[in-house]
């Protein structure tokens, strides 16, 4: 291998290792927004409140659309990501209504 190869792989070594931390990081900031959403899902039941809330929804992606654009991060994909986590924890909430 040549001095820019090994340097190269470095580089890319390290981007990985970057990559792997924020995925975990990911992953345990999903597990607890999921234990705050399944909290809310268990109070909506008990107080026979509706599984989704339309107008909260629609402020959260606004929300979210403001920080992917600070973020330099593509709106559009920030849009999808936050409504398919809507659309799990609305299917939680319905399950504790069952």
């Amino acid at each position: 291998m040549t001095d820019t190869t090994l340097r190269a792989a470095e580089v890319l070594k390290g981007h990985r290792e970057s990559i792997d931390r924020l995925d975990a990081i990911l992953v345990y900031t999903l597990g607890e927004r999921f234990k705050h959403t399944q909290a809310v899902g268990r109070l909506k039941a008990e107080h026979d409140l509706p599984p989704s809330d339309p107008a909260r929804e629609e402020q959260q992606i606004a929300r979210l659309t403001d920080l992917a654009n600070r973020a330099d991060l593509d709106p559009e994909f920030a849009k999808k990501f936050l409504n398919f986590i809507i659309q799990e924890v609305i299917q939680h909430h319905k399950q504790h209504q069952s």
